[in-house]
């Protein structure tokens, strides 16, 4: 899965990029085979895609595996200058000389002179005094005692570097200048910043952007949590939408505004505004903004933006319809109306099925809130009305069935509801009287004559 949370920041080192004349750099940490499949690298870029970084407009994926041979060889230099040593300690025997609980390896085999072999790994000799001051665009200058920082493992015993390493190896490898990324990783900094040092080569600039929380202020899980792009993207959330309520997680447009165009955000955006406080990832007010975002459409936008929701595809369900009695124009007359009742496409299903089924899908609470005493009675009206009409437009059919309604002594809103029930099965949906014109005279005389039967 693509999370949210990376595809912020995705989205603010694009922005910086394109503002300072950069280059975006897409590169894959593949050296965890477990984690590691085809598909879901493609999951990414389609993702990326999406949310409108395409391919083709930056540079990767690069692939972190494909840099072995370089991460290995810093190891050795590393190794050589007398930055780094082998260690055979396991765990278990440093919690053994520590106590019980694992603090950070205490520097046993620094002195030992241990060579290559196995079950052996290397380990960076950390200074012992002084301190590493990173320069961070979004924190200032966090200052980490070295004292504090443990000897750390940049190779495996099988010679094979571990993050810490790859990742700054693969960075100075590509050039690397900037990297924004998001605060988890902070801790990891002064080691890189260690690392970059010890190679002869200056650092990047730091940007580390808040970590998104959950509405609980629990940094967002992949296991707990709603998080991934593709699910939002197929529920039917607008890839505009997507990216302008991201860019708000953790910075906000001038002016107090939130639903503003791309380009204001690309005007505006600078790293040194961001607020270091967690980000909350509140899916009530992405679902707000994608229903501002869906009505600001075109109705022929509109219609296109809900063709996969009307007609399936890989990743979205088929409707519940015969494809065969699907109604283009049917759909383009009540679109109009559908547009201002829909967060999210996915919504378009439930709102127009009663146009495409055989027969309706009943809700059956609706039902049973609507088919009480003197329903069969009103239907029986309605059918008897509505067959003796000689106009079938929105207009005279909301104004026969107040007529059936008066006649009974209830106004309109309690006049249409069984009427409602009977022919689009639910007790809320598209105006009722508009549906109607859409449906037809015959389908929905059949459907309201049903119910009466079904009484």
């Amino acid at each position: 899965m693509f999370h949210v949370g990376g595809a912020r920041t995705a989205l603010q080192d694009w922005i910086y990029a394109k503002q300072h004349g950069g280059v975006f750099v897409l590169r894959v940490e593949d050296t965890d085979a477990a984690r590691n499949r085809p598909e879901w690298t493609e999951g990414i870029l389609s993702a990326l895609d999406w949310l409108g970084i395409e391919r083709g407009s930056y540079e990767g994926p690069y692939f972190q595996s494909a840099y072995a041979d370089e991460q290995r060889a810093a190891a050795g230099r590393l190794y050589d200058a007398g930055r780094a040593y082998y260690c055979d300690c396991t765990r278990e025997m440093v919690q053994a000389r520590t106590g019980n609980s694992y603090s950070g390896y205490d520097g046993f085999c620094r002195d030992r002179e241990l060579g290559p072999g196995e079950g052996r790994a290397l380990r960076f000799r950390t200074p012992d005094e002084g301190e590493t001051k990173v320069v961070d665009l979004v924190r200032g200058e966090p200052t980490f005692e070295n004292a504090k920082i443990e000897d750390f493992v940049i190779a495996r015993a099988d010679g094979s570097p571990v993050f810490l390493l790859a990742n700054v190896v693969d960075d100075i490898t590509m050039g690397i200048t900037h990297v924004i990324r998001a605060e988890e990783h902070l801790p990891n900094t002064p080691k890189q910043q260690l690392l970059w040092d010890a190679l002869g080569v200056k650092p990047p600039v730091w940007a580390h952007v808040p970590v998104v929380v959950n509405e609980k202020r629990q940094k967002l899980s992949k296991r707990r949590d709603k998080v991934a792009l593709e699910a939002y993207r197929d529920e039917g959330y607008l890839a505009d939408a997507m990216r302008n309520y991201l860019m708000l997680l953790g910075w906000a447009p001038s002016n107090d505004r939130e639903i503003v165009p791309w380009s204001v955000i690309e005007d505006e955006f600078r790293l040194e505004d961001v607020n270091p406080s967690p980000a909350f990832f509140d899916e009530k007010k992405l679902r707000a903004f994608n229903g501002e975002y869906i009505r600001a459409l075109s109705v022929d936008e509109f219609i296109l933006a809900c063709q996969p929701w009307l007609t399936g595809t890989a990743t979205i369900p088929a409707p519940p319809w015969d494809p065969a009695s699907f109604d283009a124009s049917a759909f383009a007359a009540v679109a109009p109306f559908a547009q201002t009742r829909v967060a999210v496409l996915s919504e378009i299903v439930a709102n127009v099925d009663f146009l495409f089924l055989a027969s309706p899908a009943i809700d059956e609470a609706a039902w049973a809130k609507a088919m009480k005493d003197g329903a069969a009675d009103l239907l029986d009206g309605a059918v008897a009305a509505y067959s003796a009409l000689t106009s079938w437009d929105a207009e005279t059919l909301k104004n026969t069935l107040e007529e059936v309604g008066a006649a009974r002594g209830l106004k309109l809103g309690k006049a249409q509801a069984p009427v409602r029930v009977a022919v689009t099965g639910r007790s809320v949906g598209l105006p009722l009287f508009e549906s109607l014109a859409v449906l037809g005279r015959e389908r929905t005389l059949a459907r309201i004559s049903a119910a009466r039967a079904q009484l």
